[in-house]
């Protein structure tokens, strides 16, 4: 199945907390509390207007699937810090959560490189988060340091991962 990206819009807001709220991205996410929709609706007015960061909903076969953030789009070094979350419930349902999975890592590796012009791409996943750091590792990204972060009150173990142009 074919994989793209969208930017979000406003009709995507609803889909997207729910995607967010979902247990298990949650429980592998750097802000682990359920969002509500003034909090919700608020990041959303904050990042819909910024020019540093972009917002994309990933299609997997023509369906909204998944969501892409990027940061750092406007940086002089061109270091863009990336994050994602999939439909994980509509993707189970389907059988097609790997391949969503993948075709999602696919599409926003070659959006961050070929259409924002990044020079790296990284990002922070939790130590032991173990299938997203295969993942990653599987699609070039190396590890470049862990550290120590306090996730909702508690100190969690981070790994900061990362991939330049052209590796």
């Amino acid at each position: 199945m074919t994989a793209t990206l969208r930017p979000a819009g406003t009709g995507d807001l609803d889909r997207m907390r729910r995607w967010r709220n979902h247990p298990q991205v949650r429980g592998v996410s750097l802000t682990q509390h359920e969002i509500g929709p003034e909090e919700h609706l608020a990041w959303w007015e904050a990042v819909r207007v910024d020019p540093d960061r972009r917002v994309l909903v990933h299609l997997h076969g023509g369906r909204p699937a998944g969501v892409v953030t990027f940061t750092g789009v406007t940086s002089p070094d061109r270091a863009l810090t990336w994050g994602f979350y999939l439909d994980v419930d509509g993707l189970e349902e389907r059988g097609e959560l790997l391949p969503a999975w993948l075709g999602l890592q696919r599409v926003a590796i070659a959006h961050a490189f070929d259409v924002l012009g990044a020079r790296t791409l990284g990002g922070e996943t939790l130590a032991d988060n173990t299938p997203v750091l295969a993942l990653h590792r599987r699609f070039g990204f190396r590890i470049v340091r862990r550290y120590q972060r306090e996730i909702d009150g508690t100190p969690r173990q981070v790994v900061w991962t990362e991939m330049s142009r052209g590796t």
